[in-house]
């Protein structure tokens, strides 16, 4: 796809969104269902995954882990982002590889420390580009895909949740 066929893949739906902004919002939605073994299986829209417990809380390492899976998540998003940015800009950027690592410390979710944190500690998304882009092109291509990527901006800022029991 070049970067004409993006914006005009994309120039409907940007219209519509601004002349009814209520047509952009869109609540996605995902579910799973609880499992033998502390598992639950998510549908992913292409497979079914099952998420189970990481090797060093108990797991075999047989079953995705939720702390895996959010790192894929972020990867798969700013990697999609950097493509479209790169693309609508017509940068010349052949392919890149994506990397997300994140450090965690497993006493805080097994509750072996109090003070210890539960969940990431950091996490670092680094990109590896192979392309012919200037010093000020790598600059407005990373500034665009953290300006744009979903995950990334929904962990930099988080959003309000609400949790409920039935």
């Amino acid at each position: 796809m070049d970067a004409q066929e993006l914006r005009d893949l994309q120039a409907p739906m940007k219209a519509a969104y601004r002349e009814q902004p209520d047509k952009a919002l869109i609540t996605l939605r995902a579910e799973g269902r609880l499992g033998e073994n502390v598992s639950c299986s998510v549908a992913t829209g292409r497979a079914l995954v099952e998420a189970g417990l990481h090797p060093a809380t108990g797991g075999n390492g047989l079953q995705a882990c939720s702390g895996d899976m959010l790192l894929e998540a972020l990867v798969a998003c700013a990697g999609v982002t950097l493509n479209a940015v790169a693309t609508a800009l017509a940068l010349p950027l052949r392919g890149a590889t994506v990397r997300a690592e994140g450090d965690l410390d497993f006493r805080g979710t097994l509750g072996v420390d109090k003070t210890a944190p539960v969940g990431f500690r950091s996490v670092r998304l680094s990109f590896d580009l192979d392309g012919d882009l200037s010093e000020e092109q790598a600059v407005q291509l990373q500034k665009l895909t953290e300006r744009y990527c979903v995950v990334y901006q929904t962990l930099r800022n988080p959003p309000q949740f609400a949790v409920s029991f039935a």
